[in-house]
């Protein structure tokens, strides 16, 4: 396979994540687009021998907090799961648990959802989600844990966020 058809190939999962991670499916694409066009840009610096959805990850997360970081406001309130990719018809009940979990997730702090989104929906390993996101496996293990226990609290009703007890 050539590098354009592999990079193309992770293209609707990173629609899926951009999604999530934006909560808009303009700014998602505007993000993938962003993405790609790094990605292409500076494929000589990708190893070959490291893994390419790593790679390009990695590109989206670092431009997607660059823009936070430019402009706060854009930090989206709800984030969606990629309901494009959902074409089955649901009972009621499933619709509206998809759409708490999708409110409960856009309330997570954005760190512990980008952690949750790299595992959980995009099935990435511990050891890759750090590298994407430039932090140490154990802070993926410490963000997961606590994201899940928030996604809990919030989907059981409870809503109470775990405090984290502040040592000087």
């Amino acid at each position: 396979m050539d590098d354009a058809a592999d990079i193309t190939s992770y293209i609707p999962r990173l629609r899926r994540y951009a999604r999530a991670l934006t909560g808009d499916s303009s700014a998602a694409d505007d993000l993938v687009q962003d993405t790609l066009e790094r990605a292409w840009r500076r494929l000589a610096l990708w190893r070959s021998e490291s893994d390419l959805r790593a790679w390009l990850f990695t590109i989206m997360h670092n431009i997607f907090v660059n823009q936070l970081r430019a402009d706060p406001r854009k930090l989206p309130h709800t984030a969606e799961l990629g309901g494009a990719d959902i074409s089955v018809a649901e009972p009621q009940e499933d619709r509206l648990i998809l759409r708490d979990l999708n409110r409960a997730l856009g309330n997570l702090p954005h760190d512990q959802r980008e952690v949750l989104l790299l595992i959980g929906l995009e099935q990435m390993t511990y050891e890759e989600a750090a590298k994407v996101l430039g932090i140490p496996v154990g802070t993926v293990m410490s963000r997961l844990s606590r994201g899940r226990e928030q996604l809990r609290a919030m989907m059981s009703g409870i809503g109470a966020q775990v405090q984290l007890k502040v040592v000087k």
